[in-house]
């Protein structure tokens, strides 16, 4: 018999807005949003979750959602449960989690035509995105990111996921949101960690295909530091620019083994968990650039005066470039986060090292004594600040 060949496309269309006071009833956004989804004698349902972190410093926060889909969108029915997770990488350790908003979803009859909101970080976004990804194969969702680091990076992306069997983002889906709302405003309560925390995920962007805009980091690395909203709201929108633009113009949902949003982070993921999640997601990855950095540099391929100027922006911005368990263990349990990540691609290992400063080109291989005199090279900086 003849052989069918199956052949099709799905195209995805979803905004990133940037606005300020998002649940303020005179801020029209998510109203004009909501209604074009209305339908004559048909009520969509939503169920809210929130970061528990992001609600103990809002605690008006419930009041306000509820207020505001009262008086702005009548047409879109809350569950009558805003649900709070904890926050965290901790959250998509625990299974139970998962199962609760599973759980939430089949008693508040949230269906394929109603929507999940996920207000919080951007560990917070994933576990969301992964239940609704999966609850009745794909319920709408909505990211009301919280954090520096999920407004311009992982919260406008296409990925969800939770980790498993100790291993970082083990199951997840690739399921693009309806929107994402990022309110410069949420970010006024974040601490100084995780305000600085996504900054990292700017540099590792620039580095790899704007020099330019590495440049301006540089320039303004004492405003981001010192908390300068201007300086930071513009940072979130370009990287938030190159990030989309990277997931429209290639390969969005990873089929290949190319990760250039990945440069380093394959250190980072394994460092992560080597400190029980102790350095979070932006840190770890800020010395996963570092130690790239320093591996290119000690191969011939990026110039020392670059290194430098790379390592000094990390300097300044306030983080970290060493922790002891990069070394610990000889260094073994760092580079078997190698073998980690050469599984997550799928087979063939891919690493992005720096040329220069705004290209990057992948190599396949690392060599394991390199990585240990890298490592070694960092602990002799003495960059280290107190977390």
């Amino acid at each position: 018999m003849q052989t069918i060949q199956q052949r099709f496309k799905v195209e995805y269309n979803y905004a990133v807005f940037f606005t300020e006071n998002l649940f303020d009833t005179k801020n029209p956004l998510l109203q004009d949003f909501f209604n074009e989804y209305t339908e004559q004698g048909f009520q969509r349902k939503a169920l809210v979750i929130v970061d528990e972190g992001f609600a103990q410093h809002h605690s008006d926060l419930s009041n306000q959602i509820q207020s505001y889909f009262t008086a702005s969108v009548p047409h879109i029915q809350l569950a009558p449960e805003i649900i709070i997770v904890p926050g965290g990488e901790a959250c998509k350790n625990d299974p139970a989690l998962f199962d609760s908003l599973v759980e939430a979803v089949d008693t508040y009859g949230i269906d394929r035509h109603s929507f999940i909101i996920a207000i919080g970080g951007g560990a917070v976004l994933d576990l969301v995105g992964y239940a609704a990804a999966v609850s009745h194969r794909g319920i709408k969702l909505i990211r009301i990111p919280t954090t520096v680091l999920s407004q311009n990076d992982s919260g406008v992306g296409v990925k969800n996921s939770i980790n498993f069997r100790g291993k970082k983002n083990f199951l997840g889906t690739f399921a693009p949101p309806v929107a994402v709302f990022n309110d410069l405003t949420l970010l006024r309560t974040l601490d100084d960690r995780d305000w600085r925390g996504g900054v990292s995920e700017a540099i590792k962007v620039a580095l790899i295909k704007d020099a330019s805009f590495f440049e301006w980091i540089e320039e303004h690395a004492s405003a981001l530091a010192n908390r300068d909203e201007k300086a930071m709201a513009y940072l979130i929108h370009r990287c938030a620019e190159m990030h989309t633009d990277h997931i429209a113009g290639g390969d969005p949902f990873e089929f290949g083994s190319s990760r250039p949003l990945d440069f380093g982070h394959w250190a980072a993921h394994k460092l992560e968990f080597l400190t029980g999640f102790q350095v979070r997601h932006g840190e770890a990855v800020a010395i996963g650039i570092a130690l790239d950095c320093v591996y290119a540099t000690k191969i011939g391929q990026l110039s020392e005066k670059e290194l430098n100027r790379i390592l000094d922006v990390l300097g300044k911005l306030g983080f970290d470039l060493f922790h002891p368990k990069l070394s610990e263990n000889d260094k073994i349990n760092l580079r078997n986060g190698l073998n980690e990540f050469r599984e997550h691609l799928g087979g063939r290992l891919t690493i992005m090292l720096l040329e220069k400063i705004g290209k990057g080109i992948e190599v396949h291989e690392l060599d394991a004594d390199i990585i240990a005199q890298s490592v070694d090279y960092l602990e002799g900086t003495k960059i280290i600040h107190a977390l």
